[in-house]
């Protein structure tokens, strides 16, 4: 079991910063992918980032690619989600969500379906 907790949305403006993190506990994190995915008004929940076990690999949203950074520090069983840049259509909720698969897969996954441990989120406002 992997229970997550995100902070660190808040009101920006276009162009602005700000770097969510995500503070996971339970016994098993450190052997689970982790990811940040967002979700604006009205529309489907959808993949930003994703990190492997160990971190040494990453994947991007199309749309992020470039300016968002996803790390993850395993002495304090924590993901970060650095953005920069930030325009209107980054507003959204904000998710922290582990991969069901543990031990990691072969790929990084930007399947909703293959993470299975959600935090509440966070909302990220951009303003123009």
């Amino acid at each position: 079991q992997v229970q997550l907790v995100e902070s660190g949305g808040g009101l920006v403006q276009d162009g602005g910063s700000l770097k969510l993190s995500c503070a996971a506990s339970g016994s098993t994190f450190a052997s689970h992918a982790m990811g940040w995915f967002r979700q604006a008004p009205g529309k489907e929940r959808e993949f930003v980032a994703g990190i492997s076990v160990n971190g040494d690999s990453t994947i991007y949203a199309d749309s992020v690619k470039g300016r968002f950074t996803i790390s993850r520090d395993h002495a304090t069983n924590a993901v970060y989600l650095e953005m920069n840049s930030l325009k209107p259509e980054d507003t959204a909720v904000y998710y922290c969500a582990a991969d069901r698969a543990y031990g990691g897969r072969l790929y990084l996954s930007d399947t909703l379906d293959d993470y299975t441990y959600w935090g509440q989120g966070t909302q990220v406002t951009v303003s123009s």
